[in-house]
Parts: structure tokens; C-alpha cells; sequence
């Protein structure tokens, strides 16, 4: 009895199929990554500078608007309590950067007063934000 010898057959990689999966991968990183930024701060129109901003680590956000409301990281404050609220965010990083992004219209004796407070609580390192003009 003769058996036949079937045809070898050369294994193809299919690489379209392939292409299809890593494109599916980097844009789930980066749509993920992109949700897992931390943004803290109140959108405000911040003053124009013709220097770029320096990068700055931003874990402690102050934004005070233009009405005079006071932020930190998103949650919203007043004169009295910036201190208490400052001093809790600083627990764990005393030595962290305050970030002030106060608004250009904002009344400067209240960025003052604010500044005054955490400086009481212990904050000696403050940013403030600036914008870059456009050119």
C-alpha cells in the first residue's frame, strides 16, 4: 500500500490582521492615558506673557477667578478657611509647590491676602501661572 504525501504547505503570517491590533492598542493607551492626567485647576484667563512658562509639578493648585471665589484643586474655598484647606493638602508633600493661577482681572490685594494666608500655614514655594502669547 502506497500512502500519498500531502503537498507541504509554507506558513504564512498574516500581517494585516496584526497592523489591525496594534493600532487598536496604541490608541487605547492613549485615550487612557489621557483620562488618567490630573487636572485640578479652574479654567481662567490667565495673564499674557511673551516668555513660555516654565513646567512647573502641579499637585496644589490656588485658582482664584474673577469674582473673588477661591479654588483648591477644583474644590472651592473661602479667605478664612484657604489655610485650613492648604495645610491638609500639604500633609503629605510640605514641601510641594503652590501653583496660584489667578485670573488677570482678579482684585490683587485678595491674591496678596490669599498668599499671606499660606504663608502663615507654612508654604514657601509659589508658581504663579502665566500664558504664553501667541506670536
Amino acid at each position: 500500500m502506497q500512502l500519498r504525501q500531502r503537498p507541504f504547505k509554507r506558513a504564512r503570517i498574516e500581517i494585516i490582521p496584526m497592523i489591525d491590533v496594534i493600532f487598536f492598542l496604541l490608541v487605547f493607551f492613549m485615550v487612557s492615558s489621557l483620562a488618567m492626567t490630573k487636572i485640578n485647576s479652574v479654567p481662567v484667563s490667565l495673564p499674557k506673557t511673551d516668555e513660555s512658562p516654565l513646567a512647573v509639578k502641579q499637585d496644589i493648585i490656588l485658582t482664584i477667578k474673577r469674582d473673588g471665589t477661591i479654588y483648591i484643586n477644583k474644590s472651592p474655598v473661602t479667605l478664612e478657611s484657604v489655610g485650613v484647606q492648604l495645610s491638609y493638602e500639604m500633609h503629605d508633600h510640605p514641601q510641594d509647590v503652590v501653583v496660584v493661577n489667578a485670573d488677570e482681572g482678579t482684585n490683587y490685594g485678595l491674591v496678596v491676602q490669599v498668599m499671606d494666608r499660606a504663608r502663615k500655614i507654612g508654604v514657601r514655594k509659589f508658581a504663579l501661572a502665566t500664558e504664553a502669547r501667541g506670536k
